[in-house]
């Protein structure tokens, strides 16, 4: 038996795709769309801090720069 091989996704493919207001959450890792449950717990509190540290940076530095509760965040190396 043959085994198709998926086409892998770029970023910008996988926001245009990306369903708004989805219940479900999804990242791209290595050019593959996962499905990942909501965080709950410890990565809530993860997110909240980092949401603040990082909020208070742009406004510490007077950047005009916010934080969204649901965002997409595209790394540097992508």
């Amino acid at each position: 038996m043959t085994q198709a091989i998926p086409k892998k996704v770029t970023f910008n493919e996988f926001i245009a795709w990306y369903p708004e207001n989805s219940e479900h959450r999804y990242e791209l890792h290595n050019g593959v769309i996962v499905e990942k449950l909501k965080p709950t717990g410890e990565h809530s509190e993860l997110g909240g801090f980092l949401s603040f540290e990082i909020g208070l940076q742009c406004r510490n530095s007077q950047l005009p720069y916010f934080i969204p509760k649901e965002c997409v965040v595209k790394p540097f190396r992508v």
